[in-house]
């Protein structure tokens, strides 16, 4: 039986001054609130079953929290990303010891690479990277080939229109891809696999936790419903605080099942 563990880090009390691409930064972040909700998120993963590993604490770093973007693993590979924003690149302190601990092999992403690990979404064998403003042709080129021994399916995917792949479009526990159409580059890359479109950007993101169990942003009760509809088990968290700053309920955590 895979183990059940859950890599994050707590906010840090500069989240505020996050870093935004797409959306307008909001006047409006509140620390305290961001804190309780990170805390309740951190609740959902340990009631279903997660333990949770924490990553050493970032306070200098705002974007510390998402930490989805510093680490990919697969099998007993961890990748250690090189974010395309630079001043995202002092997160990485401390967490190849973290993973190290936990038995995975690190390999570290190199200049002039780029990768964040919310552009990388994977299900089963196959791993789909975005090309677009945080992860280059030479930073995917480096994760295929740290990903090689795996024999697994590689593709980049044009990613222009959000901030991440992940912050487009997810997988369901059967495989199929779900999107918000308006920022996703092209559905029809998805269509071997199977394309859904949800009404609602925050439905876009999920959390697979086990089974047919998903974790999903309360702020896509329309999405909730399309999901339970399917036959899935949706647990719904505020992350409002985040969604603020671009991020969503992939970008706080990441499952080393391996």
């Amino acid at each position: 039986m895979h183990r059940r563990l859950a890599l994050v880090r707590r906010p840090s009390p500069k989240l505020a001054d996050g870093i935004v691409t797409h959306i307008e930064r909001s006047s409006s972040v509140d620390p305290g609130l961001a804190e309780r909700q990170w805390e309740e998120y951190c609740q959902v993963l340990q009631d279903r079953g997660w333990s949770l590993v924490q990553a050493p604490a970032a306070d200098d770093c705002p974007d510390g929290v998402f930490v989805e973007d510093q680490v990919f693993v697969y099998g007993d590979v961890a990748v250690l990303c090189r974010s395309g924003a630079v001043e995202r690149r002092a997160e990485q302190e401390g967490l190849r010891a973290v993973l190290e601990a936990q038995g995975y092999r690190c390999v570290e992403i190199e200049a002039p690479g780029t990768l964040d690990g919310g552009d990388i979404l994977k299900h089963a064998r196959r791993v789909w990277v975005g090309r677009g403003g945080r992860s280059n042709d030479e930073g995917i080129r480096q994760l295929a080939a740290a990903l090689a021994p795996l024999r697994l399916t590689v593709t980049p995917v044009p990613t222009t229109r959000a901030l991440h792949l992940k912050s487009a479009l997810t997988a369901l526990p059967d495989g199929t891809i779900i999107g918000w159409d308006p920022v996703v580059d092209d559905p029809s890359l998805f269509d071997a696999v199977g394309y859904l479109p949800v009404p609602e950007e925050p439905g876009a993101h999920v959390v697979l936790l086990g089974g047919d169990s998903v974790l999903l942003s309360a702020a896509a009760p329309r999405t909730a419903q399309l999901l339970r509809e399917r036959g899935l088990d949706v647990t719904v968290v505020d992350i409002s605080e985040f969604e603020k700053l671009e991020g969503c309920v992939t970008c706080l955590s990441v499952r080393l099942r391996g």
